[in-house]
């Protein structure tokens, strides 16, 4: 050991000293050993001195950082992401406009050419507090300007806006304008009865980071586009208010079950759950039950089923409703005219396995039905009905821990029935297919570089559309 190591034992040992000479154990010290600390702290006096100076302003520091930490329950970390994104096709693509020929009746759509690459940034800032060690309180605020090249206006047909091809982290922030903070997720979860069972409420709970979740699909370093994250049949509410109760069932069953209504979140000024006129049962909402099968910690099995309601939606035309899973395009009466609020039922079934450290599959099977109700009581109703499907691979540590290679292929809007309601999203019939492949390498333990490439099969369910070509190249900061 050092000279300094040393004198720090040996003043350590001169307090125990102190301490009990002062209890009147005097006896308990021999004058042998007395004279031997007596030499050795003459010897060592200025290394002791030395030691003790450091001790006291390591003490003034630690009281200053007390005195002026940001807060003695709350932490602060946050993400941001910046996002380079180009699409393009070797024609012109053809999307819905979600309107109906004035004399055909029949959906109308237009072609499209190539978009300009963008580049775009996504910031967000979490609060999270604890006031008894076991709770927690989440606040989220986020600031955006991603608009992706194949959303609406783009490649994408009507209501079909952030779908195909589409990163999640190019987006604005939760509805809000571009560059404007906003708040996305305000919840409280405790422990209630035991530590395996516990409730979260709140005015904005993200239905996405507790239902339907994939441990290969996760956006920050799994597959990164909206069409894989979760099934695309999975919720119209992204965050709403309401609360979700998750309890284990001994060591291999997990189960949860939740309310939420809309809250204002991509659609400002309608589907609020904190709107007198809508509140949380009159508008656009979902109930959904999960069951989680794990039995070890290599293999996830989740079954899931939803009862969602959405409302019509007044940004688009007609009254139609949709735009949002599971009625991911928009639909009417067939005829152009407006309809009621639409119930669905939706399962899902999710699993992931690694079955080697550097080898995983994951993939999900959804399906839906949602009841059309047109206002007008001579039109007929009936029942829309989808499916989808996703299947992957995963490269857990590819070339480097912490790093995560995944190639995802999935048919994600695969409509079985009622087709005839679809003003937008039906195409001419044909079957729209993603191949997404990305691929996350941590240059640093803050920064990451996240390559991403999307190849779009017969998009907006055109078979005569061209293949479309989509590269995303994301850096990554936490900090």
């Amino acid at each position: 050991m050092t000279r300094y190591e040393f004198a720090a034992g040996l003043n350590a040992c001169l307090d125990k000293i102190n301490e009990i000479l002062s209890s009147g154990l005097a006896e308990k010290v021999g004058k042998d050993d007395l004279a031997s600390l007596k030499k050795l702290q003459e010897e060592f006096s200025q290394e002791i001195t030395a030691v003790k100076g450091r001790v006291d302003a390591l003490e003034a520091k630690t009281a200053q950082l007390e005195a002026q930490q940001f807060s003695t329950t709350t932490r602060l970390n946050g993400l941001a992401f910046i996002n380079l994104t180009g699409s393009g096709a070797n024609s012109a693509v053809r999307r819905e406009t979600g309107r109906r020929d004035a004399v055909t009746g029949q959906p109308s759509s237009v072609l499209v050419n190539n978009p300009n690459t963008t580049l775009s940034s996504l910031v967000w800032l979490n609060f999270l507090t604890s006031f008894s060690g076991k709770d927690l309180l989440v606040v989220q605020m986020v600031a955006g300007n991603g608009d992706s090249p194949n959303s609406d206006n783009g490649f994408a047909s009507a209501g079909l806006k952030n779908t195909w091809g589409t990163p999640f982290t190019v987006q604005t922030a939760a509805g809000a304008g571009a560059n404007t903070f906003a708040l996305q997720e305000l919840s409280y979860r405790v422990p209630i009865f035991n530590d395996k069972t516990s409730l979260k409420i709140g005015p904005s709970i993200i239905w996405y980071r507790t239902f339907d979740t994939n441990r290969f699909t996760l956006f920050f370093n799994g597959s990164g586009t909206f069409n894989s994250i979760n099934s695309t049949l999975s919720s119209p509410v992204k965050q709403g208010a309401g609360a979700i109760l998750t309890s284990g069932i001994g060591d291999q069953l997990e189960f949860m079950v939740g309310y939420l209504a809309e809250n204002n979140t991509f659609l400002p000024g309608i589907r609020s759950a904190g709107n007198p006129q809508e509140g949380l049962f009159g508008g656009t909402s979902i109930f959904t039950g999960q069951l989680t099968f794990k039995p070890s910690q290599d293999f996830n099995l989740r079954l899931l089923y939803s009862r969602a309601n959405q409302q019509p939606n007044p940004a688009f035309l007609g009254g139609t409703v949709g735009g949002l899973a599971p009625i991911n395009g928009l639909a009417d009466d067939g005829f152009g005219g407006s309809v009621n609020n639409a119930p669905s039922d939706i399962y899902i079934l999710n699993f992931d396995w690694l079955l080697t450290k550097g080898f995983g599959l994951f993939g999900r099977y959804s399906f839906s039905n949602s009841y059309i109700s047109p206002t007008n009581p001579a039109r007929s109703s009936g029942t829309l009905t989808a499916q989808s499907f996703q299947l992957g691979m995963a490269l857990p540590d590819l070339f480097k821990e912490g790093a995560l290679g995944t190639v995802s292929f999935a048919m994600p809007f695969n409509y079985t029935g009622g087709r005839n309601f679809l003003v937008s999203g039906s195409g001419d019939g044909g079957v729209q297919y993603d191949l997404e492949a990305s691929y996350f390498f941590p240059l640093t333990r803050n920064l990451a570089i996240v390559p991403n490439f999307y190849v779009t099969f017969n998009p907006n369910n055109f078979s005569s559309n061209p293949t479309v070509f989509t590269g995303n190249v994301r850096m990554q900061f936490n900090f």
